[in-house]
């Protein structure tokens, strides 16, 4: 730049400020002289080389004006200098120089038209600035001629109103100010009258009119000061709306939400209200329990405030834990229900404000949070409550609780699942959880004691009969009563009578029954009397009555006196039934050696126990359905520990197991070794020797019982004690009809991985307990007719006689007056027990059976035999089986073939005796020995002989 000034200074040219200062446009044009405008022609005309020769020019050139291009050439310089380059050198500097001076005169030149017409225009400017400052001197002096002639009197008036109007305006500001001074007083009664929208609308309206007047010194404090009290304000809301975590009220939750909208906290509100519900479920369950932990320390000690509420859990005592669970489950339903209504609020103003008004954005996005904020809300509350009360479960432990303490702790349990259900369609997996290991524990626990009672019971069990009504169903036992109304888990026990008779009020959800009052969690104060009409004697009034049970029962002072008529004609005259007709014996057949008497179930009091600990079990299993199999699984142990009992008592006698009749079938066998490996701990009683098993393993298990010594089983008065094996075996029978009846729903209540289980049970133990009645009842037949005498008698019969005989012998005879006395003795017993027909009917089977191979052993027994002795074992057997058709109406008369075939096969040839001897396994080998010995001796050479005795060999070594 400074370069293109030496040149236009040069050549004579001024920049347009030095020319201003010159009001003469004729100097300031200036014609170029001759000797520049040739040197400007002889420049080169190619603008292309002169650009490139501009190009040239180093960087330096252009960096600034104290740039010294003298000393940069200088220093260019090589140390050796040649005088032709350096004339090349300075050719190419002149070049570039030439080139520059061209480039400025041309553009000079193209501006100079431009610069002349501007000169003109500033010439112009000048001119017009001195009129310009001509016309303000003027002006200034008559504005002061002006100011001389106005009087001070005028200008005074006007001061005077514009002051008037400013203080007029001042004492409407000062009138406003001093209502906003008096604000504090209206709004602190407001807030007292918890007005918090007029609060709030008062405040803000302050706080407009604060800012009008903002220019005040006083205004800027009292702004402060309203600022405060909004605050105070909002602290007092956030005080308002947790009130309505406990206890909702419309009214008072409709002035709040007012206020929060009035604030434009909509939002935030929302956020606080849950934060409130949060603080209102841990301060309400840590207070309930406080309270309880207290009163039972009984001391004013302080430590237990300071405790976690985990911890403090852990300190409840076992008298207190049932009331304190309630009151806590009733104070969370509080929150709960103010958390229901909270929503109900909202979605009736949400309809309201819908319909009536139209929405803006803001309020649409206000009422969607609100919306999601209250439906997340509902998982997450509940959350709270199932973790502050699983923490209460699991802090005691309650496997020593009575059992219905531990029904009504799973009875508040159950319902407030159902709360959940209804609050938030939860299913509860945590209250699940908890209350499941709880009642996993506790019922190991009180199934143990409970077999442990079995066994006492069976162990001093008389197997007397309990007399219960002939409509006796389990249905009738208070166990049993939840199974006969639609049980609902927000009712309890004690309640479900009374909620039964309202069937409409059922229907109805938890929330929409105790919406407004009432809690689900109400105990009823006074419980209604259970009373179990089942007795077969009514009007017990005392404990000693009840006990005289048994010797009114045993009395026959209740039988009709026609009845005792046909029994003492009966007994009357050498032939006994003559003097009843067959009718009369058929009816008192057909009426099970009863006395008339209804045909009421036949159990003991150990079988009621039973009954009434399955319908407890089943009680657990209706209202905590995941330890449904545990229970049943033990409901299993209760009969197999009954049957097994039972068994031993009655039914074990190896001599008469192994009589080959098969009287224990292998089901039944099967379901024995079953339930002896796996229920009874054979240690405990020193039957087993060797390594110990398992403490675990024995805990399971419980000690055989033992049969009580009041119990005579070997009074052939009493045919072996008849009586009791009749009460324990048919009570075993009922018991099992029992549980057929109850399949139905403990098949409901088993989850279905576990269904084969159950039915395996049915299947392989219920079903086989009425084959126990074979193996006992086959015990007091084998003993109650003397069959060993009657073989001694045909003995004494001589058979190889050479006549005719039509008189039988007379065992028949006394094996006939065997079989009288049996009648009169199940008579006699029929008196204190009633006697099934299957039980008459089994016990006749075995003892006809039992005399019919009795008769065969003393066939076999026989020496020598005519073809006359055979007629007579056949006349013998037809007289008995005559006399017996009418002692019996069992038909047909088991194993008369069994009789009849052998009698025949004395007939029989060689040929025809081997294929006999190969299709009759049924007799035994000495029975076989004896056909060939005896029929066959005297008729074939000894070689037969030995063949068919070398085939009955054979039969028989598979046998061995």
């Amino acid at each position: 730049m400074q370069k293109i000034k030496s040149l236009m200074a040069r050549q004579g040219l001024k920049s347009p400020q030095e020319s201003m200062a010159d009001l003469s446009p004729v100097e300031n044009l200036r014609i170029p002289s001759k000797e520049e405008l040739r040197e400007v022609r002889e420049l080169p005309i190619d603008p292309q080389a002169e650009q490139e020769m501009i190009d040239s020019i180093e960087e330096l050139y252009y960096s600034n004006d104290s740039f010294d291009m003298v000393q940069h050439e200088l220093e260019k310089l090589p140390s050796e200098l040649n005088l032709q380059e350096l004339e090349e050198y300075r050719d190419k500097l002149k070049k570039q120089q030439t080139s520059v001076s061209k480039k400025v005169a041309d553009l000079i030149l193209e501006k100079q038209p431009a610069y002349v017409k501007e000169l003109e225009r500033v010439t112009s400017l000048q001119t017009n600035l001195q009129l310009a400052a001509v016309i303000c001197t003027n002006a200034r002096r008559q504005l002061s001629v002006s100011k001389e002639e106005f009087t001070e009197a005028s200008l005074g008036l006007l001061a005077n109103q514009r002051r008037r109007q400013l203080l007029t305006g001042l004492l409407k500001s000062l009138r406003t100010i001093k209502t906003l001074q008096r604000t504090d007083v209206r709004l602190s009664e407001m807030l007292e009258e918890e007005d918090y929208p007029g609060a709030i609308q008062l405040c803000l309206e302050c706080q407009k009119a604060a800012s009008t007047f903002k220019h005040y010194s006083c205004i800027s404090e009292l702004n402060s000061k309203l600022q405060d009290t909004l605050e105070q304000i909002e602290e007092q809301l956030d005080v308002a709306l947790s009130k309505t975590c406990k206890n909702f009220d419309v009214s008072h939750y409709t002035k709040v939400q007012l206020a929060y909208t009035l604030l434009g906290k909509t939002q935030t509100a929302m956020d606080q209200l849950h934060m409130h519900f949060t603080q209102a479920i841990h301060n309400t369950v840590f207070q309930v329990v406080l309270g309880y932990v207290e009163l039972c320390a009984g001391n004013a000690d302080t430590k237990f405030q300071k405790m976690q509420y985990k911890d403090l859990c852990t300190h409840i005592t076992m008298d207190s834990y049932i009331p304190c669970l309630t009151d806590l489950c009733k104070a969370l339903w509080e929150v709960m229900v103010s958390y229901h209504r909270t929503m109900q609020w909202h979605e009736e103003h949400d309809k309201q404000d819908s319909s009536h008004t139209p929405e803006s954005d803001e309020s649409v996005v206000d009422r969607s949070y609100v919306k999601k904020k209250l439906e997340h809300g509902l998982t997450r509350i509940w959350q709270d409550v199932q973790l502050k009360v699983k923490a209460y479960i699991l802090g005691t432990d309650m496997s020593n609780f009575k059992y219905d303490d531990f029904i009504v702790v799973l009875d508040v349990i159950s319902r407030l699942m159902q709360v959940g259900e209804e609050f938030c369609s939860s299913k509860s997996e945590v209250l699940q959880e908890s209350i499941k290991r709880q009642s996993v524990n506790y019922f190991k626990n009180y199934h143990r004691a409970r077999l442990e009672e079995l066994r006492m019971f069976l162990e001093n069990e008389t197997w007397e009969l309990c007399p219960v009504k002939s409509n006796f169903n389990i249905s009738q036992l208070h166990e049993f009563k939840f199974m006969g109304q639609c049980r609902s888990p927000s009712i309890s026990p004690s309640r479900q009578a009374v909620s039964s008779s309202s069937p409409a009020q059922d229907e109805l959800s938890l929330f929409q029954q105790f919406l407004q009052e009432g809690n689900p969690f109400e105990l009823p104060t006074e419980k209604e009397e259970e009373t179990e009409d089942v007795l077969a004697s009514n009007g017990y009034e005392s404990d000693e009555l009840e006990k005289n049970v048994y010797q009114d029962y045993d009395s026959d002072s209740d039988v009709p006196e026609e009845l005792k008529q046909d029994y003492v004609d009966e007994q009357t005259g050498d032939a006994p039934l003559k003097s009843a007709s067959r009718e009369t014996i058929r009816s008192k057949k057909r009426s099970d050696y009863n006395l008339n008497k209804a045909n009421a179930p036949i159990l003991t009091n150990t079988t009621l126990n039973v009954i009434r600990l399955v319908g407890k079990y089943m009680q657990m299993m209706s209202i905590l359905k995941p330890i449904a199999f545990d229970v049943i699984h033990c409901v299993s142990q209760l009969f197999d520990y009954y049957l097994y009992a039972v068994y031993t008592f009655f039914g074990r006698n190896d001599m008469y197991e192994s009589s080959g009749l098969g009287l224990i079938s292998s089901r039944l066998r099967t379901t024995l070794n079953r339930i002896q490996e796996n229920l009874i701990d054979m240690e405990a009683l020193g039957e087993t020797s060797g390594v110990h098993g398992a403490a675990e393993d024995r805990k399971e298990k419980v000690p055989s019982p033992h049969l009580s010594q009041m119990v005579v089983l070997t009074n052939s008065g009493t045919l072996y004690g008849l009586a009791q094996r009749v009460v324990a075996t048919e009570s075993l029978v009922f018991l099992a009809e029992q549980f057929e009846s109850l399949q139905f729903q403990l098949d409901t209540m088993m989850p279905a991985a576990k269904k084969p289980f159950l039915q395996q049970f049915y299947s392989q133990t219920v079903s086989t307990a009425s084959e126990l009645r074979k193996p006992i009842y086959w015990i007091v037949a084998a003993k109650a007719i003397d069959y060993e005498q009657m073989l001694l008698l045909m003995a004494g019969v001589k058979w190889d006689i050479r006549e005719i005989m039509s008189q039988h012998n007379v065992y028949v005879d006394v094996l006939l007056k065997e079989f009288e006395q049996f009648n009169k003795r199940l008579e006699d017993v029929s008196r204190h027990v009633r006697i099934p027909l299957p039980v008459s009917n089994v016990l006749w089977e075995h003892c006809i059976r039992l005399a019919n191979r009795t008769l065969v052993e003393g066939y076999a027994n026989v020496k020598k035999c005519s073809n006359e002795g055979r007629a007579l074992m056949q006349l013998d057997f037809q007289q008995f089986l005559m006399k017996l058709e009418k002692l019996t109406d069992l038909r047909p008369i088991p194993d008369k073939e069994f009789v009849e075939t052998y009698i025949k096969a004395y007939y029989l040839t060689e040929n025809d005796m081997e294929q006999f001897i190969k299709n009759h396994r049924e007799y035994s080998m000495k029975q076989l020995a004896n056909l060939v010995n005896v029929c066959l001796g005297s008729h074939i050479n000894k070689k037969a002989r030995q063949k068919l005795l070398a085939a009955i060999d054979d039969i028989d070594r598979p046998k061995r």
